[in-house]
């Protein structure tokens, strides 16, 4: 039996079996038409895509799992920086690309879309993009970590403008409070449930010291700990991070300076995407700022402190599935809009 056949034979299992996100009215919105995006957008011209991009994934994720959180996380930070298209990919020689900006210099997963990228040139050649690509690598990231899975609406081409300044400038950095989270965020029609639901995807992931230490030493300017932080969960951290120790101000990624430590920034179940993470930001302050600051607005607490408390993900993961769909349409190319490139990885400059 070919790979492509055993990889729709488990699709089709795999909606039989319900475990696919069915509903909730944020659900039933996003299902609604979005111009020049479709699910099955790909049926016709490549009917073996999405099947395409999930074998691989598989078998990314068992060489390292460690890759899902950076693959998830490469989605959102590529639909941020002037829309879904693919633009974190480009490479450029004079180091002023997207990939280039302090919030990127962790990122890992480049590898990855490469090679999902070159087997589907095998399969459907110049059709798929790079954008869609990473939207259905994010899903199945998830997925493959026991979270939803979900519809990803396709269609996105992709666009030549990798800009440093431009991420450095639209990504909302780990120590931000909630009004500028959701300033960030409302700047891409992303509302404050929205922060909330997505803000779920530290559920899986570890961070370097650089992106906290401030909350830990510093937080004022006065040599002092953030008060809203835990003080028990502050002295495991402080015993992970001495003073000094790490410089990059990222998370997620396992990159930046070698021997630097890796946080969990969901301890315990820091593979697993699933409700801990809430339980976890309600009862210590969470690892980052910005999610500790989800404990400060009404809506955003309000529904931290639902989760947490929640004896099934059924809700989440339909929230989870409706707020990817609407990050997923930030800014897109269709149609005569954008191309779609031979490589992923192409030079911008």
């Amino acid at each position: 039996m070919s790979r492509e056949l055993e990889l729709l034979l488990f699709l089709l299992a795999l909606r039989a079996s319900g475990e696919v996100v069915a509903g909730s009215a944020e659900a039933a919105a996003a299902a609604a038409a979005w111009p020049g995006l479709q699910v099955g957008f790909y049926h016709a011209k490549c009917p073996v895509a999405e099947d395409v991009v999930l074998g691989e994934m598989r078998m990314i994720l068992e060489e390292d799992p460690t890759l899902a959180p950076s693959l998830l996380r490469m989605h959102y930070h590529d639909c941020f920086v002037q829309g879904c298209d693919g633009s974190i990919m480009l490479r450029s020689r004079s180091g002023k690309g997207e990939r280039d900006a302090t919030p990127n210099r962790s990122m890992r997963g480049y590898d990855a879309i490469n090679r999902i990228k070159a087997r589907l040139e095998t399969v459907c050649s110049l059709t798929v993009s790079c954008a869609d690509i990473i939207a259905m690598a994010a899903r199945d990231a998830v997925y493959l970590s026991k979270g939803p899975w979900y519809d990803v609406e396709t269609g996105r081409r992709d666009g030549d403008v990798s800009v440093a300044e431009y991420a450095e400038n639209d990504l909302a950095p780990p120590d931000s409070n909630i009004v500028d989270v959701k300033t960030f965020f409302s700047v891409k029609s992303l509302n404050a449930k929205d922060i909330a639901v997505l803000f779920g995807c530290h559920s899986i992931g570890t961070s370097h010291c650089g992106a906290f230490q401030k909350r830990l030493y510093n937080f004022t300017g006065r040599m002092d700990q953030d008060p809203s932080l835990d003080a028990g969960y502050a002295a495991k951290l402080k015993k992970l991070c001495p003073p000094g120790h790490g410089h990059d101000h990222d998370h997620d990624g396992h990159g930046g300076a070698g021997g630097a430590a890796k946080v969990p920034m969901d301890p315990g179940s820091g593979f697993t995407f699933d409700l801990s993470y809430y339980r976890h930001v309600l009862a210590t302050g969470g690892l980052f700022q910005s999610d500790g600051s989800l404990r400060d607005d009404p809506v955003t607490r309000g529904y931290v402190e639902k989760l947490a408390n929640a004896s099934s993900s059924s809700e989440y993961f339909a929230d989870f599935a409706a707020a990817m769909v609407k990050m997923g349409r930030t800014d897109v190319l269709t149609g005569d809009l954008g191309a779609v490139r031979p490589t992923c990885d192409s030079l911008v400059d």
